[in-house]
């Protein structure tokens, strides 16, 4: 009870001291200052919506921002996509639009029509010879007997005389040289149609190399294109020859290669033979300021020499010697008092390291190096082994093989056509790889004497299908079915074959001049036989062609 009576008590005082009518001084402002509060209070409350109306428009304005950048970054890499998409699809149609336009020139080029609507000569192999009256057996026996044999007696004869006199004019030259600064010369060797017995128009000329090396104490160092190091492709066939000394690797002593200090010295090599004088290289015939022999450089050493030569011989001979060709070092013409005259080439070569492959520096009356990329460029001639090998094969063909008559009735062919039409870019050696090539893939039967018309043909529709695929590939360079008794260098063999038509496919006018030449040729070929053949009764050629 007391504690209630507290509590009603302390309730009672408690709301009188805070009843408002106690203190009218101090609360006479209050309705106004509430009205003022209010005021505030809203004003503050609308201008925070106003600042959440604004955060939010702001965040809906980057949201906005965000996915338009999102959308901008997907679109650009759906364009990237496509324009990927679409550069592929653009090189493979300029990809496929080149092989149309090359195949349309190859085609306009291969299809070798006359204005006058004749018939297409080579749309597939062998089509060329369609019309064309191919010699029988009788006509083409008859032709060699009294064209080729008649007019080839007397190359032994020849050979031997030249090979004679070269040997004297070499042992001259050896003896005018200085032994100590010139070059050395050896025995020459003879190569080509004329010591391969295919010879057939005249003027008759003897090829021979002569081999020369540096005197001691240096050394050749060949290198070859396929010997590892990167050759351009108009390069291939050729290499360079480098001058070093015996002591010395091709590449040099490391000392060269490395910049020494002024206070070190390399203990192999002083600082003095390290250094050679640019007079001392172009002594040993190397192009200014290398150590790579230039062939013009040897062109001009070969001539003086063989001139010093011939002065100190000629009164032992009752004949005079000339060079027939200024750009050819060994072209030279023996003329008689009766108006008569030999010429033959002798041509310097370097040997390409122990093997019977040479660097030739000239190419008389050839095409094969026409274009030499530079004078330190040496082409490599592998004719040694091409005769060794014809000689190889001869002794296991039958008796009397037509295989060097078909050569030779090809190759008077094709001379008697150059002599009418001019000139082309088709060679004899052209003639010769192709004979070389059958050797190799007929077998020896195939070659019988009584065989002659199939194997010419054969000859003829092989170089119809060199001809219309612009390829004819050397015989050694990447065959590996070289016979192993010829002793062929291995690194020749696995090298990328080398085609020797691949300068005609960038030079269209040559190629349309060789093509047409062959294709004359082919519809002469019957005119230019009978011309040289005796009338055979037309009862002994049927017999022959029942047998």
């Amino acid at each position: 009870m007391p504690v209630g009576l507290f509590r009603v008590c302390l309730l009672v005082i408690t709301a009188i001291v805070n009843h408002p009518l106690f203190f009218p001084k101090e609360n006479g402002t209050v309705p106004e200052n509430t009205e003022e509060i209010i005021q505030k209070m809203k004003e503050r409350e609308e201008s925070l919506r106003l600042e959440q109306l604004r955060l939010e428009q702001e965040i809906a304005d980057q949201e906005a921002t965000q996915k338009a950048l999102e959308k901008a970054a997907v679109v650009v890499e759906e364009s990237k996509e496509e324009k990927v998409r679409w550069d592929m699809w653009t090189a493979l149609s300029m990809v496929i639009f080149l092989l149309i336009e090359l195949w349309r020139q190859d085609f306009q080029e291969g299809n070798w029509q006359d204005t006058g609507g004749e018939e297409d000569d080579m749309a597939v192999l062998g089509k060329a010879f369609k019309g064309v009256a191919f010699p029988n057996k009788a006509v083409l026996a008859s032709f060699y007997e009294k064209r080729i044999l008649a007019t080839t007696g007397d190359m032994a004869r020849m050979r031997e005389m030249v090979e004679g006199f070269a040997d004297d004019l070499l042992e001259a030259l050896r003896s005018v040289c200085n032994r100590d600064a010139d070059m050395e010369v050896e025995d020459c060797m003879g190569v080509g149609s004329m010591y391969e017995n295919w010879r057939v128009r005249k003027p008759f000329v003897c090829d021979l190399i002569v081999p020369f090396a540096p005197p001691e104490p240096y050394c050749f160092c060949c290198q070859s294109w396929c010997s590892g190091d990167s050759f351009p492709p108009d390069e291939q066939g050729y290499g360079t020859i480098k001058v070093c000394r015996a002591d010395e690797d091709a590449t040099g002593c490391i000392c060269d290669k490395t910049k020494l200090g002024e206070d070190m010295l390399c203990l192999l090599h002083s600082q003095v033979s390290s250094t050679r004088p640019s007079s001392e290289m172009e002594d040993l015939l190397c192009f200014k300021n290398t150590q790579y022999l230039d062939a013009d450089q040897v062109m001009k050493w070969f001539q003086i020499a063989i001139t010093k030569a011939w002065n100190r011989i000629s009164h032992k001979y009752e004949f005079d010697l000339s060079f027939s060709l200024l750009d050819s070092p060994g072209a030279l013409k023996i003329k008689f008092k009766s108006g008569k005259s030999i010429a033959f080439n002798l041509t310097p070569v370097v040997q390409y390291e122990n093997s019977d492959v040479y660097f030739i520096s000239h190419f008389p009356r050839s095409s094969l190096a026409a274009d030499i990329p530079s004078s330190t460029h040496w082409f490599l001639t592998f004719a040694v082994y091409e005769r060794r090998f014809i000689q190889l094969v001869s002794k296991t063909l039958p008796a009397n093989a037509c295989h060097v008559s078909c050569l030779q009735i090809l190759s008077f062919l094709h001379g008697k056509q150059c002599s009418l039409t001019g000139p082309s870019g088709l060679t004899n050696y052209h003639l010769k790889t192709v004979l070389l090539h059958l050797l190799q893939a007929r077998s020896n039967q195939d070659w019988a004497p009584e065989k002659l018309e199939a194997r010419l043909q054969d000859m003829l529709k092989f170089l119809e299908k060199c001809l219309h695929e612009k390829k004819l590939y050397h015989f050694f360079i990447g065959n590996g079915n070289i016979p192993a008794e010829l002793g062929f260098p291995v690194i020749f063999q696995r090298a990328e074959p080398l085609n020797l038509f691949r300068p005609f496919v960038l030079r269209r006018d040559i190629y349309r001049k060789m093509v047409d030449t062959f294709h004359e040729m082919l519809r002469n070929m019957s005119a230019l036989i009978n011309e040289y053949t005796v009338h055979i009764p037309l009862a002994h050629t049927n017999g022959i062609r029942k047998e």
